[in-house]
């Protein structure tokens, strides 16, 4: 099929509660595809990357590798990705070369910069990996900040000095000023409570979805990704939260792009409401439509087979109130494509129902 197109795969990652991203995607004009992988998932959906992109793509080359935030339910598969095809470009943030900026934010007056960092490298040792297989392997690093551009991909979030200042907050790196046991045990506890959500009524003219949800500093670290590809927009969310989806509304709008007229859309970390709300929803989805609408763009949530919480219904309710057909993993492999090769055996997928019942807090 002649002309520019683009196709974007989601690999199904995780089992259980646990889900991850692994989404790989080309675009481009036939024989100058540029291919891009954008996390990895686990080890075995990494394998699984390998093999979708020989198969179906036709080449043992990647241009861009990206990983959109440390989590290892999103970086381990990368070094499959690695280790097994060539790599033009990694893009990573490495916020171990900024210890000597960063180090004020945290309460052991002892550490030194070069303690900080050693530990940060332990403590985000998934991501350190991906740096240091491309070191062995002669590939540039890169960091996905507000500003760069990873082949026709806008990063519009996070900025740099908001990426450092969450930092310090990650779960995982040492205690931080600010970080308080409320905190800690609100995320230890967070998997228990969804199951234990209350059901509540809902229909398209009344949304439950709140305007307070909160998530993770690894999470609201994630990077967002934009490109306009032949006329469409493609958007991709990562783990982003309500305060990295607002600033990446804000840059966008910056540049002058248009969130709203995206084709295709990411519904962030596996579609938690902890992640949304109706006013970010807003800006990058578009407004309430009203019911019978039909839909004018498509959005794919990355979800494990067996998950009881990913989607949130409330979520998936209220990307579908905006015009977006909303299509899930659960153990499958999902594709949307404009302009591209037919793929022979696969199927249309079937999107997700509206429900008229949703999780209450």
């Amino acid at each position: 099929m002649a002309g520019y197109g683009y196709e974007v795969d989601f690999l199904p990652v995780g089992s259980g509660d646990r889900s991850g991203d692994a989404i790989v995607l080309r675009y481009g004009e036939t024989g100058s595809y540029k291919v891009m992988v954008v996390d990895g998932g686990t080890k075995e959906s990494g394998q699984k990357i390998v093999d979708h992109i020989k198969e179906h793509y036709g080449t043992t080359h990647v241009d861009y590798l990206v990983n959109t935030h440390p989590d290892a339910d999103h970086a381990s598969g990368l070094e499959v990705v690695l280790e097994q095809l060539t790599v033009g470009e990694v893009w990573v943030h490495r916020p171990w070369e900024y210890a000597e900026e960063i180090r004020h934010w945290f309460k052991d007056g002892r550490i030194t910069d070069e303690s900080l960092a050693s530990r940060l490298k332990d403590l985000l040792s998934h991501a350190y990996r991906l740096e240091e297989l491309a070191d062995e392997k002669g590939i540039p690093i890169f960091e996905p900040y507000a500003g760069a551009k990873i082949g026709d991909f806008y990063v519009l979030s996070p900025d740099q000095d908001w990426y450092l200042e969450l930092v310090p907050q990650f779960n995982k790196t040492p205690e931080a000023r600010s970080v308080s046991m409320a905190e800690a045990v609100k995320s230890f506890g967070l998997r228990a409570l969804e199951k234990m959500a209350s059901w509540v009524d809902e229909h398209w003219h009344i949304e439950t979805l709140s305007e307070d949800g909160e998530t993770s500093c690894e999470n609201e670290s994630s990077v967002v990704l934009y490109a306009n590809i032949d006329g469409r927009g493609v958007l991709l969310t990562g783990d982003a939260g309500i305060q990295a989806l607002g600033r990446a509304c804000d840059y966008a709008a910056a540049l002058g792009l248009d969130l709203v007229s995206s084709r295709f859309i990411q519904v962030p970390h596996h579609g938690s409401r902890n992640n949304v709300a109706p006013s970010v929803l807003n800006r990058f989805v578009g407004p309430k439509n009203t019911q019978g609408t039909a839909a004018t763009k498509t959005a794919f949530v990355s979800a494990s087979k067996d998950s009881e919480v990913h989607p949130r219904k409330v979520v998936t309710n209220a990307f579908l109130r905006r015009g977006a057909d909303v299509h899930q993993t659960k153990g499958q492999s999902k594709r949307h494509s404009h302009n591209m090769p037919n793929r022979e055996g696969w199927t249309a997928s079937t999107p997700v129902p509206f429900h008229t019942q949703v999780e209450g807090d």
